[in-house]
């Protein structure tokens, strides 16, 4: 059976609820196509200690603002899932779960949006997939030789199973200090960067993030020299537990391994390190392979695109990837506007 509708947003995170409230205060009819069970995108399936980089005023969605969680500054991953089921809820959002998309096809002037569901007839179509699902591990030698564990960071959960064991965390981001650091005081840890790690000023957070990343793009888009954005102020927030571990002198940066042996690893001075296991946190990939039969992804695996719009299809809309299709878009606060920009144009168009 196909089904139609004016607009299919593809994604039920954080960016997908976002366009659909922007759809929804425009009268465009939609509906919201996720693939998990339950709301809360994936934020439901991070590590436990995991903590936003902003107060929760900071954190917040278009039209709701993010309730405070008692006791804490810095909100949880639990009360980021409770906050986007109750968005949901509030506006009503046509959220349809458990259905995984295929792939987007042209259908003459629509789009057939192919489902493990059905399919569904659009006339524009929204991609706010995401990056969780496509986890990046680079292909260091050895990687197939090492015996023993080895995941990434959407597989670690809490430290307890590491407790007495010798981990290697690689990334220099904000995932590898945070995983780090939880790991600290209980495992024997060897953090491996590119290069030595750039923590923020201690009282810097998302909030100085946004702000950077926009006065970025507003100053590519007037052809203005590039500020550097959020790269020019660090790599690491120093949410409170990175700070307290490395003010405890727990969190120490080696430089990047050459190679993983079979119990460890090596580095360029010959240097070696036993390890139970090697936790990557190494980041994410666009997930975009539902666009594969539209051969629109350029060299980078990147989506040319205006803003949210995809430049060889106008009734394609991609939110909430990154700076490139919009300012801090892959934050809760950064992807209200280029949603309400997506929203606006797609109504425009169906006008």
């Amino acid at each position: 059976m196909t089904r139609s509708a004016d607009v299919v947003v593809i994604g039920g995170g954080q960016a997908g609820l976002a366009a659909g409230y922007h759809l929804r205060r425009l009268g465009v009819e939609h509906v919201i196509l996720d693939a998990q069970a339950a709301p809360g995108g994936a934020w439901q399936h991070t590590w436990d200690s995991l903590r936003l980089f902003s107060p929760p005023q900071y954190s917040s969605l278009p039209g709701r603002l993010m309730p405070a969680q008692p006791g804490e500054t810095y909100p949880d991953a639990r009360h980021v899932v409770e906050y986007l089921a109750d968005y949901e809820k509030r506006y009503e959002l046509p959220v349809e779960r458990g259905v995984w998309v295929d792939a987007v096809h042209r259908d003459g002037t629509h789009l057939r949006v192919e489902s493990e569901a059905g399919d569904w007839r659009a006339r524009t179509v929204i991609s706010a997939t995401g990056t969780w699902t496509r986890p990046f591990i680079p292909a260091v030698p050895g990687r197939r030789e090492f015996s023993g564990r080895q995941l990434h960071t959407v597989q670690y959960k809490s430290p307890v199973e590491f407790a007495g064991r010798r981990v290697i965390v690689v990334g220099g981001g904000n995932s590898g200090a945070q995983v780090a650091a939880d790991l600290a005081s209980v495992a024997e840890v060897t953090w491996a960067t590119q290069r030595p790690p750039r923590y923020l000023a201690d009282d810097i957070d998302g909030r100085a993030l946004f702000d950077a990343a926009t006065a970025r793009r507003q100053a590519l888009d007037a052809g203005s020299t590039d500020t550097g954005g959020v790269a020019s102020l660090g790599d690491i927030v120093a949410v409170p537990p990175v700070r307290a571990a490395r003010d405890a002198g727990l969190l120490h940066a080696k430089p990047m391994f050459t190679r993983l042996t079979r119990t460890g690893a090596e580095w360029a001075d010959g240097t070696l390190a036993e390890a139970d296991a090697v936790i990557w946190c190494t980041g994410f990939r666009p997930a975009l392979a539902h666009f594969a039969s539209l051969r629109l992804r350029g060299t980078r695996g990147h989506i040319a695109t205006v803003g949210t719009r995809a430049v060889d299809d106008p009734r394609l809309h991609l939110l909430g990837y990154g700076d490139w299709t919009g300012p801090a878009s892959a934050t809760l606060i950064g992807v209200g506007r280029p949603a309400r920009d997506a929203a606006r144009e797609i109504a425009s168009l169906l006008s």
